[in-house]
């Protein structure tokens, strides 16, 4: 088994082929949404399990649960809680987002996350890989109906944050409304200064009121394409 650390000292996870390997988007996630006090975290769509290791690694008081439909995804997820030691404070069930009432009860976090899948099913060019497919394209789920298990998760004044593309941010944002969900960050993500957004990073408020701040973008490399400042802390680079 091959495995990798995020930082030295840090978390460590399983490296398999047929899993995506340690995300930017789940990094970058996971220190998004660590702003604000939440004890109670879940992770939709889990998949290895990275999202919730790293949240439940922010604070030792936090305990994290995931639910990811991939069974082997699920097995992998939580082979790496074990290795991590967080097996106390980390659960991983095998189940449909969808279906998220048969498994928890209703408003019973305090912060929700889900790294959902990017592209609406045959908008583009599919992997031939059905698991790495199935990640990126919403076959098994859409936008809509991760935000409705959100809602029904999150506690009354709690937050659901997700990661997604810039170009579906205003569907995005129909769908949390539309679930009860009232969108209050929103920070963009540019590999450089000029470049165009590539990801976006979104924050709701379970019962909020209409209020959304623009936060300043997060730009990973600089004019030489070194990590930037921000991203060195992140990733606990000197």
């Amino acid at each position: 088994m091959i495995t990798d650390e995020l930082w030295r000292g840090g978390p460590v996870f399983i490296r398999d082929k047929d899993a995506f390997r340690i995300g930017t988007d789940s990094v970058l996630l996971s220190s998004f949404a660590r702003k604000g006090r939440a004890r109670r975290v879940c992770d939709l769509g889990c998949g290895a399990g990275i999202l919730a290791v790293l949240l439940a690694w922010q604070d030792d008081a936090r305990t994290a649960d995931g639910i990811e439909l991939q069974p082997d995804w699920a097995v992998t997820a939580r082979e790496n809680v074990k290795l991590n030691r967080l097996d106390g404070r980390v659960n991983i069930v095998s189940g449909d987002l969808r279906c998220c009432r048969d498994f928890f009860k209703a408003g019973a976090y305090d912060l929700v996350v889900s790294n959902a899948p990017y592209y609406a099913s045959g908008s583009g060019k599919s992997s031939k890989n059905d698991s790495t497919a199935a990640a990126r394209e919403e076959r098994t789920c859409t936008i809509s109906e991760v935000c409705a298990a959100a809602a029904y998760l999150t506690r009354w004044g709690g937050r659901f944050a997700l990661v997604h593309k810039p170009e579906r941010l205003a569907e995005i944002i129909c769908a949390l409304r539309d679930s009860g969900l009232e969108p209050k960050r929103l920070r963009f993500v540019q590999h450089k200064a000029q470049s165009a957004p590539n990801l976006v990073l979104l924050e709701s408020r379970r019962g909020g009121s209409p209020s959304l701040t623009i936060e300043p973008p997060l730009i990973l490399t600089d004019g030489s394409g070194n990590d930037t400042e921000e991203i060195k802390t992140i990733y606990h680079r000197e």
